[in-house]
C-alpha cells in the first residue's frame, strides 16, 4: 500500500485460499492485458477467460504467456468445456488443455443438461491432472433449484475433487444466486452456508452492490468472482472499508 490508515481490515496473502478475486476476462487485448497486470494484477488472484472466448482471442499465447510471468493462474471458462463435452470432445479438450499449459480447469453445466454423476466423474478425471473449479447453477433464468439441491450438488463436487465451487450469476449477475433484478437471494445463501464451507465458495458476484452485499455477509476476504478488470481495484477498497459502500462496517 502507499500508506498507512489505521483499523483497516487484514487481507489474506497471495496465494490465497480465501478472498480470492477471480478476475473475468472478455476479451482483452495483449496491450490492456499489460495494462491491467500493471495496474490490478497485485489485487488479482486468477484470471478466466470467459466462456468461449479463448477460441477466437489474436494472440491467445502471448497473452497467456504475460498473465504466467505475472504470476496470475488462468483457466478457460466453463462454457468451453461444455462445448467440447456436447460434441463428445472431451478427449480433444484434455489436449488443448495441455497445449496451452493449463493448471487450473473450469467443470460446468451452466448450458447443457447432464447428469450430476458423470458431471463428477469429469472432475474426478480431471482432478488427475489439474486444479478443477466447479461452478454449481444454470445460466437459464427460469431454472431456479431449491438451496437442498444447491448444497446437495455442491457437496457432491467437493467430493469429486473441485478446488472450489462457484456460485452461478453469468458474467451479467441476473440469474442463478440473483434475481432477475440483481438482488441477491438471500434465503439460499444462508442456507448454502449452513453447509457449505464458506472458503470453498466462489460467488459470483459482477455488480457492486452485489459485492458490497458478500463483504458485509461474510467479510474482506470473501471470495468473489467475475469482477471485470476495471472493477478489481474499486472492489479492493470496499474490501478494505475505504469507500462509502462499506466504510462504517470495519470501524
Amino acid at each position: 500500500m502507499n500508506y498507512h490508515i489505521n483499523n483497516i481490515p487484514e487481507r489474506t496473502f497471495k496465494p490465497r485460499n480465501s478472498g480470492i478475486t477471480m478476475v473475468m476476462d472478455k476479451g482483452l487485448s495483449v496491450r490492456q492485458a499489460e495494462d491491467f497486470i500493471e495496474v490490478a494484477g497485485v489485487h488479482s488472484d486468477i484470471i478466466k477467460l470467459g466462456w468461449a472466448t479463448s477460441y477466437v482471442t489474436p494472440k491467445l499465447d502471448d497473452k497467456l504467456a504475460l498473465y504466467r510471468e505475472a504470476g496470475l493462474p488462468v483457466y478457460f471458462g466453463g462454457t468451453l468445456f461444455e462445448a467440447f463435452i456436447i460434441r463428445n470432445q472431451f478427449d480433444d479438450y484434455c489436449k488443448i488443455l495441455d497445449k496451452y499449459q493449463m493448471q487450473y480447469v473450469e467443470v460446468s453445466d451452466g448450458s447443457i443438461t447432464i447428469e450430476h454423476d458423470i458431471k463428477c466423474e469429469y472432475i474426478r478425471k480431471l482432478s488427475e491432472n489439474f486444479t478443477v473449479i466447479s461452478e454449481v447453477g444454470s445460466k437459464d433464468v427460469q431454472k431456479i433449484f431449491a438451496p437442498y439441491k444447491w448444497i446437495k450438488l455442491m457437496q457432491a463436487e467437493i467430493e469429486a475433487g473441485s478446488w472450489k465451487v462457484i456460485a452461478e450469476a453469468r458474467e451479467s449477475g441476473n440469474v442463478g444466486i440473483y434475481r432477475d433484478s440483481g438482488e441477491v437471494r438471500q434465503g439460499l445463501v444462508d442456507e448454502i452456508l449452513t453447509q457449505i464451507p464458506e472458503e470453498t465458495i466462489i460467488w459470483e458476484a459482477p455488480q457492486k452492490a452485489q459485492q458490497v452485499w458478500f463483504i458485509k455477509l461474510i467479510g474482506a476476504n470473501v471470495s468473489l468472482g467475475n469482477i471485470a478488470p476495471a472493477d478489481v481495484i474499486p472492489l479492493e477498497t470496499l474490501r478494505l472499508g475505504i469507500r462509502s459502500d462499506t466504510f462504517d462496517h470495519f470501524l
